[in-house]
């Protein structure tokens, strides 16, 4: 296990340097601008090891499609039909080997503009993570920054047969690629795709909906998915070898970690041949599966195949109903238990960038209001953290930017700036100058948070105990709005209590005896409490016989260090 728990920055290095204000609907990048590699700078990345980040996910690091034409730099010619967006989707990889020349300075030099963020990231004593997307490709892929040696996807497929093992790609023999919607095209060319392959959605049609993952193409892993999802492993599929290519490529890039990108729409076999002999060669690196079937949690992480897993359909789920007030907080407790033997391994977030913000009006409408779900995300366990850029700032996502509309996410797809993201920039001083009051103060406690997970053991790496059921009858706890738990380690023990209600309250929290026991500290004693996120020198005297007392404001929450007189 960890000595310091992992929290991630999730950034999107396009929208994070971008600091032109013209926001034009649907803009090009020559009207929106676009943020560089560059801008991630040394004192940016200073700044984020000192708001206790340990690791950064960089997302739409790979070369995707986009309607931003490069042919001038050899890069292949694009398709907007067949895009989302004018930046395009991070997650429609046009050349698995190459960066994205919209983050380059010099679009030639893209590859060591990367390395040198890296270089950088490292520098500052923090770890990159970077998307490895397996699943799908563009549906207009073609490589031109392969290694020596490294075959094209597809180039040697039987495009005769629906399923070959041999084959790295699904096809629809016979069938032309209908587009079902209107769509933007360019005046002198039209994007033909005869066959049609199969769309990366497991869509099996040459006739893709908006509602498809149209701009990309299935990549075949030797499961003949028509026929019962029958299994062709015998021989080690091509698309096996060639992926496993992939992740040897960018591990030697200095990368410390992949976030892999739905990995269970792929068989679970490529992952134990393939992860095994990664890690032979990088120990150290990691992989964190986004996953959302809870009944495949255990195998993926058997063996030491994944690290860490997405606990969306668990946690974020059920913490995101509690703070809109649409189930009682006391279902945090059951959830927690479905994971209990893996909670260490399930990566927590409340914002990432396929949900929507806590601050949109579809979600808690402002970031200090998720203050109590951003503390059971960060202090439940030893487990790493997530946090989604802006998020700590309270950004809003309610911007409407083109292809994305005012839904409560920042864009993915389209070239634009962030409003708090941009003040915060400030044309790179990175600072607090036009932030507002409001900004600054949630920046503090996000911050203050962090430091504390990283700096007390009890909640870098303690035990966790549940005080929930002790409580249930306490007149004077609301198991419906509040949440309350102990994490302690090596005669450190803090308590955690938080309010979802939307007023503040005095609550009392029994602990009983059995959690003293638990964590071997004598409950034949008397006892303070201090918190820890509060400037506060205050503590609060409480015994076996006296539980304790505390007020904890609105919709947040308070860590107490507890002390034996």
């Amino acid at each position: 296990m960890n000595s310091h728990k992992i929290f991630i920055y999730q950034v999107l290095p396009r929208l994070l340097g971008n600091k032109q204000t013209n926001n034009i609907q649907n803009g090009t990048i020559d009207e929106n601008g676009c943020g560089k590699f560059n801008d991630i700078t040394g004192r940016f990345l200073n700044q984020l090891k000192k708001n206790g980040y340990s690791h950064v996910w960089l997302i739409g690091i790979l070369a995707h499609a986009s309607a931003t034409d490069y042919t001038k730099y050899g890069i292949p010619k694009e398709y907007p039909e067949i895009i989302k967006g004018n930046a395009g989707s991070p997650y429609a990889v046009r050349d698995v080997y190459d960066v994205d020349p919209d983050l380059a300075v010099n679009v030639n030099d893209r590859m060591r503009e990367f390395e040198a963020v890296v270089d950088r990231i490292h520098n500052a004593g923090m770890q990159v993570i970077i998307d490895f997307v397996p699943n799908h490709l563009a549906r207009n892929y073609k490589s031109i920054n392969r290694p020596k040696g490294a075959k094209e996807f597809g180039s040697k497929d039987d495009t005769s047969m629906a399923f070959s093992p041999n084959n790295n790609f699904y096809y629809l023999p016979g069938e032309e690629l209908e587009i079902q919607f209107p769509v933007r095209k360019m005046a002198d060319v039209t994007y033909k795709e005869s066959p049609a392959k199969v769309t990366g959605n497991d869509c099996f049609t040459n006739k893709p909906t908006q509602y498809d993952w149209y701009e990309t193409v299935k990549l075949n892993y030797g499961v003949d998915i028509q026929k019962g999802s029958t299994s062709h492993f015998m021989e080690i599929p091509d698309t096996w070898k060639k992926m496993k290519d992939v992740l040897m490529f960018w591990s030697k890039k200095n990368v410390d970690g992949f976030r892999v990108d739905m990995a269970e729409m792929v068989p679970l076999e490529f992952w134990q041949w393939a992860i095994p002999q990664v890690k032979k060669k990088f120990p150290d690196i990691i992989f964190l599966a986004e996953i959302y079937n809870p009944d495949a949690y255990r195998t993926f992480l058997a063996n030491n195949i994944f690290d860490y897993l997405y606990d969306k359909v668990g946690l974020y789920d059920v913490l995101r109903d509690v703070a809109c007030g649409y189930r009682p907080s006391s279902d945090i407790t059951f959830t927690l238990s479905n994971v209990g033997d893996i909670q260490h391994k399930m990566l927590n977030f409340i914002e990432n960038h396929d949900e929507q913000r806590v601050a949109s009006d579809y979600f808690l409408r402002n970031g200090k209001n998720g203050e109590a779900s951003m503390i059971v995300t960060a202090c439940v366990n030893a487990n790493p953290v997530m946090i989604y850029f802006g998020q700590e700032l309270g950004e809003r996502g309610m911007d409407e930017e083109g292809f994305s509309g005012k839904n409560g996410r920042t864009s993915i797809f389209d070239y634009w700036s962030i409003d708090t993201i941009r003040r915060w920039n400030n044309n790179g001083k990175w600072n607090n100058a036009l932030l507002t009051k409001e900004e600054v103060e949630l920046q503090k406690f996000y911050t203050k948070l962090l430091t504390l997970c990283n700096k007390e053991k009890a909640l870098s790496r303690g035990l966790f105990y549940d005080l929930m059921s002790a409580n249930y009858e306490n007149n004077e706890f609301d198991s419906t709005k509040q949440f309350a738990f102990l994490r302690g380690t090596e005669n450190e023990l803090i308590l955690t209590v938080v309010n979802f209600d939307n007023k503040d309250a005095e609550i009392v929290v029994n602990i009983p005896n059995h959690a003293f026991d638990f964590f071997k500290v004598s409950h034949n004693k008397d006892f303070t409490a201090s918190p820890l996120l509060l400037n506060s020198k205050v503590k609060i005297p409480f015994s076996r016989n006296n539980p304790i007392r505390v007020t904890v404001s609105a919709n947040s929450g308070e860590l107490y260090k507890i002390s034996t007189l």
